[in-house]
C-alpha cells in the first residue's frame, strides 16, 4: 500500500508529488510520512529533477497528523522517537533544489507545519488554512510557531494558533502566506509552470541561491549581509566575462520572448 500513498510524476525536470490518502483528507500517518522522506530523499539524489511540486489528492492538501493513529500510539510531534527516525521537516529541509507547495484545500496543524516546509505556496480557491494545535492539545515540533509569525507577522499568526480558526485562500494571499490563488483546475498546472521556471535558471546558481536565503533567514539581518558577501566573493572565482556575456544573451532573449 505504501507504494501508492505517495504518488510522483516526472514533467521534465520538475517532479509532480502527490499525497494519496484521500479518503482520510491525506493525513499524516506513519506510513505516509515515512514515504514522504524516502520521496525527498530518493529526489536528492536524482540528478534530473530541480525542482519538486508538492500537494495532495481529493479535497485536502493535508488534514495533518492522523489524530486516530496518534490517539492509538501516543505521538509528541517533532519529539517521539517515531518522529525523529522519520523526520519530515528534515527530509524536506535538506531538499537542495525549489520545493512549490500547491496547496489544494485543507492544510490543518501539520498539514500546515508541511506547507510550510516549502519554499513558496501557492493555492487553490478551495485552499483553507488553520493551526489546530491548541485545539487538540499537541505543541508544534515542526516549525509552524516559529515560520508562520516570520511570514505573516507575529499578531496574524497569533490570531491564527490561539483561535484554530480557519484562514482561507484570498485572506492567505491578502496576508502574504500564498504567493497566488488560482481557480482549482489551474493550481497544479501553474505550479509546474512556475518549477519549470525555476529549473530554466543556472542549475548551480539555483542550489547555492535557495541555501544562502535559507541560512541568511535563520541570522541576524547584519551577520546574514555579511554572509551574502562572503558567498559572492567565493562563487565570484568560478564566473568568466564569457559565461556572464552569454547568460546576459539568453536573458535578454528570454525577456524578448515574454514581451511577444
Amino acid at each position: 500500500m505504501s507504494e501508492h500513498i505517495v504518488l510522483i510524476e516526472r514533467h521534465g525536470a520538475v517532479a509532480l508529488v502527490t499525497l494519496n490518502r484521500p479518503d482520510a483528507l491525506n493525513a499524516l500517518n506513519r506510513a505516509l510520512r515515512a514515504e514522504i522522506v524516502r520521496v525527498f530523499n530518493e529526489l536528492k539524489d536524482d540528478e534530473s529533477i530541480r525542482a519538486v511540486v508538492l500537494t495532495g489528492a481529493g479535497r485536502a492538501f493535508t488534514a495533518g497528523i492522523d489524530l486516530k493513529e496518534a490517539g492509538q500510539t501516543g505521538f509528541a510531534l517533532g519529539a517521539d522517537e517515531d518522529s525523529k527516525s522519520i523526520n519530515m521537516a528534515a527530509a524536506l529541509e535538506a531538499y537542495p533544489w525549489p520545493i512549490i507547495g500547491a496547496i489544494n484545500g485543507f492544510a490543518i496543524t501539520g498539514g500546515f507545519e508541511l506547507a510550510l516546509m516549502c519554499d513558496v505556496l501557492l493555492a487553490s480557491e478551495h485552499a483553507k488554512f488553520a493551526d489546530t494545535h491548541a485545539r487538540v492539545g499537541i505543541v508544534p515540533g515542526w516549525g509552524l510557531s516559529q515560520k508562520l509569525s516570520r511570514l505573516i507577522g507575529i499578531s496574524r499568526a497569533k490570531e491564527l494558533s490561539f483561535t484554530g480558526n480557519f484562514l482561507d485562500a484570498h485572506m492567505a494571499e491578502r496576508w502574504g502566506l500564498v504567493n497566488r490563488v488560482y481557480p482549482a483546475a489551474e493550481l497544479v498546472p501553474a505550479a509546474l509552470q512556475l518549477a519549470a521556471e525555476m529549473t530554466g535558471t543556472q542549475p548551480v546558481l539555483l542550489r547555492k541561491y535557495k541555501a544562502l536565503i535559507d541560512d541568511g533567514f535563520g541570522m541576524t539581518f547584519a551577520a546574514a549581509m555579511k554572509e551574502e558577501v562572503k558567498r559572492s566573493i567565493e562563487h565570484s572565482a568560478s564566473v568568466s566575462a564569457e559565461s556572464v556575456e552569454e547568460a546576459r544573451k539568453q536573458v535578454t532573449a528570454r525577456g524578448r520572448d515574454q514581451q511577444g
